[in-house]
């Protein structure tokens, strides 16, 4: 890959494509390109088209989307299912019309069966049902996989997707109804230490099983998808290492400081019960994760400490 060829970041003021962008920078590169929303409205197809006619992109890396936690999930799944359609279709389309021919489709994990074999594989895809509380989101993410492995099959373009697992790391969303459930966890225990070590409660029993990656492991493995042709169309992007979320909470607590009693809301949905991947294709390739969870953690804790000003005081 050419350290000048204009690479065009969709999503580059998110977690995840900020991080690609700090990655590439990192390795020399210098032609990069990013829009804001207000400045690009992936959702219209006209101005998306035109952004390509001026621009020109040579390479393409969607790390665009809507995201958030069950919550976010639950009550907007229309907003869900068709706005992340609407932005990768657009970029997909777009992106084979102008001749692109590098492009990195970023998805979710949550592409899978609910109950599919541990840990899951990348043939497991549509081959069951999937978890309800965010399947809208993973309608969407299936019909990118499924449209990036078209146009490489049918045009012989290297149009490749990533799918990773749960994603935490600086740049996060620590929005207590938006967020995921580590920087949602991070927060509550910070507020709550904060307010004379009072009880943090939890959604769910603790007992589901998830594994974590930090989002510039994440962007490591978009540079690598972006320096190699990888001979397949999908691939999982992970450590491999899953904990129960009780695990998790705990370890955040000690990073955190908290001394506060932990309650569990068994009444609240506990989403799918074990979501680990298998990256042993990625790995085959040459490329595995490198950053310890408690570092992690250490290091997205400090950035929350960091940025404080960003987010209102929230009342435990």
């Amino acid at each position: 890959m050419n350290k000048e060829s204009k690479i065009y970041i969709a999503g580059h003021r998110g977690m995840v494509g900020a991080a690609i962008w700090r990655a590439l920078t990192a390795k020399g590169y210098t032609n990069l390109l990013g829009k804001t929303s207000k400045e690009l409205d992936l959702r219209d197809q006209t101005a998306v088209n035109q952004f390509f006619e001026a621009e020109k992109p040579e390479v393409v890396i969607d790390a665009a989307a809507r995201v958030g936690g069950i919550l976010a999930n639950s009550e907007y799944p229309y907003q869900f299912l068709m706005e992340n359609l609407q932005i990768q279709n657009n970029l997909i389309d777009t992106a084979h019309k102008s001749e692109v021919n590098k492009f990195i489709f970023l998805g979710s994990s949550c592409i899978y069966p609910k109950m599919a074999p541990q840990p899951l594989k990348e043939e497991y895809l549509l081959t069951d049902s999937l978890e309800p509380t965010n399947e809208w989101y993973a309608i969407a993410k299936i019909a990118g996989v499924k449209a990036c492995e078209a146009i490489r099959k049918q045009f012989g373009k290297d149009y490749v997707s990533l799918m990773p697992t749960n994603l935490y790391g600086s740049h996060d969303n620590f929005d207590l109804k938006t967020s995921h459930v580590l920087p949602a966890m991070i927060r509550k225990f910070h507020e709550a230490k904060n307010s004379d070590n009072k009880p943090v409660e939890l959604w769910g029993s603790g007992s589901p099983m998830r594994e974590f990656l930090n989002v510039d492991d994440m962007a490591d493995a978009v540079v690598f998808a972006l320096e190699n042709k990888l001979p397949e169309h999908l691939y999982n992007i992970g450590t491999g290492k899953d904990l129960t979320i009780k695990e998790l909470a705990e370890a955040i607590q000690k990073v955190v400081g908290h001394k506060g009693e932990i309650i569990w809301d068994s009444f609240k949905p506990d989403g799918t019960p074990r979501k680990l991947m298998n990256v042993d294709k990625m790995k085959d390739a040459g490329w595995k994760a490198s950053t310890d969870l408690e570092e992690g953690i250490q290091k997205t804790y400090q950035w929350f400490l960091n940025n404080q000003d960003k987010f209102k005081e929230v009342k435990i």
